[in-house]
Formats: structure tokens, C-alpha cells, sequence
């Protein structure tokens, strides 16, 4: 799926825009189809469990690890936003 890439990477981009501004989040402008998303210390440590809890997949601690792929579009990142601001916001 190599023709997809630039679809993920532009997915990636909308999803990091979509959290820039929340309180003790730093988000890394991505580079691929990854977006990496760094927690101040006073945020939970079980973000992850409740991101999941809620349907959306991430890893880490305080680094949060977001992957777009052929499985995650454009309707799913919106669905995903509001979520992510409301568990790390």
C-alpha cells in the first residue's frame, strides 16, 4: 500500500493539528504516519486503558505513540479527536 502513504502522512498531520493546544500535551509535527504526543507528568498514567476503553489505540506512557494506516481514515480521526481531548485534556 505504498501509493497510501502520503494519504497516511496527511493523516497524520490533521490528527496532530487536531491536539495541538490541549493542556500538558506537546504534539510532534509528524514526519510519517506517526504522531507522537508527550504528557506533562500530572496526567494519568493509565491514559492508555481509557483511550481503549473508548475504542482508540495508543501506546506508551507519556509518550503516546498514534499510528494512521490503510485501517485508520479520515472519519475515524475525527470520531478519535474528540475523545483524545477529552481523555488528555
Amino acid at each position: 500500500h505504498v501509493e497510501r502513504l502520503a494519504e497516511d502522512h496527511a493523516n497524520a498531520r490533521y490528527l496532530a493539528e487536531g491536539l495541538q493546544g490541549l493542556p500538558g500535551v506537546s504534539v510532534a509535527t509528524p514526519q510519517s504516519n506517526i504522531v507522537f504526543v508527550d504528557l506533562a507528568a500530572d496526567k494519568p498514567a493509565d491514559t492508555v486503558t481509557w483511550l481503549r476503553e473508548r475504542g482508540v489505540l495508543a501506546t506508551g506512557l507519556y509518550n503516546l505513540r498514534l499510528v494512521t494506516h490503510l485501517g485508520v481514515g479520515r472519519s475515524d480521526i475525527e470520531r478519535a479527536l474528540p475523545i483524545l481531548r477529552d481523555v488528555l485534556g
